[in-house]
């Protein structure tokens, strides 16, 4: 099975960059698109329905702001928009999750906190909550796999320029913190490190063009940690830019969603 999970900056601009042009070239099972900056509505047109999939949306209800999206070339069992929250926080990002038999897949569009406008505060909240839930589904007897931009760097070798970053947001040392703890105590792992452990691996530049200044890698596909050896390839795509994110690829040993 093929996910591509990719951060757009907006569906629209995306697409006219050739985005599902080179989706089709792809035949990836699942994709999972995050920051589509369009209300569901204004995207009827056929090509935001490539054929052979099916397509699922949950925008911002805020034109030009936020959104994710699932193609699945498996009608899912069910499907969940939000993460539920009690405290509302959830809602300043984005999530979609399709559920299959045995797997449950979803698009993350976590807040950034990359901007003056952007709190910390909320993106703090919204990662103590996210902690909390995915300590609790470690219990559910189905696999997960969190595709998205989670706004926030791992370790030094996914940082370009990590001793300028070190006090940046998206590496601070409570973002390494949560990371650490995700991937060290929750049982969660980082599908594209299972495959790639090279440094100088960056999918987004805060300059908003690929390749310019410093990157950071902080699109990730997290996966319970029974899918860690399901991982046969990963890759991020270099040739083509559709944003300021790299389309991140992961390969899995699964035939049975």
């Amino acid at each position: 099975m093929r996910i591509v999970s990719l951060c757009v900056d907006g569906i629209h601009q995306a697409a006219q960059r050739g985005l599902y042009d080179w989706l089709a070239e792809q035949d990836a099972d699942i994709v999972c698109l995050q920051d589509l900056r369009a209300l569901e509505y204004e995207l009827d047109d056929d090509i935001f329905h490539p054929e052979g999939y099916f397509a699922y949306f949950f925008d911002s209800g805020v034109k030009h702001y936020n959104g994710v999206a699932i193609y699945s070339r498996h009608q899912p069992k069910a499907l969940i928009y939000g993460l539920g929250f009690s405290s509302g926080v959830d809602m300043e990002g984005r999530y979609l999750q399709v559920d299959f038999e045995r797997y449950s897949i979803g698009t993350l569009l976590a807040p950034a906190a990359f901007s003056e406008m952007e709190s910390q505060e909320v993106k703090i909240k919204f990662f103590d909550d996210l902690q909390a839930l995915l300590h609790k589904i470690t219990r559910k007897r189905r696999s997960f796999i969190f595709c998205g931009n989670w706004a926030m760097a791992h370790t030094k070798k996914d940082v370009q320029n990590w001793r300028e970053d070190y006090n940046h947001t998206g590496f601070l040392d409570h973002e390494k913190l949560w990371m650490n703890q995700l991937f060290r105590q929750l049982g969660y792992a980082d599908a594209f490190r299972a495959a790639v452990p090279d440094p100088d691996e960056y999918s987004w530049w805060p300059s908003g063009e690929v390749g310019r200044g410093d990157g950071l890698r902080i699109d990730y596909q997290v996966v319970s940690e029974a899918l860690k050896k399901r991982v046969e390839n990963s890759a991020m795509y270099k040739t083509r830019t559709f944003s300021s994110h790299l389309p991140v690829i992961v390969d899995y040993d699964i035939n049975d969603l």
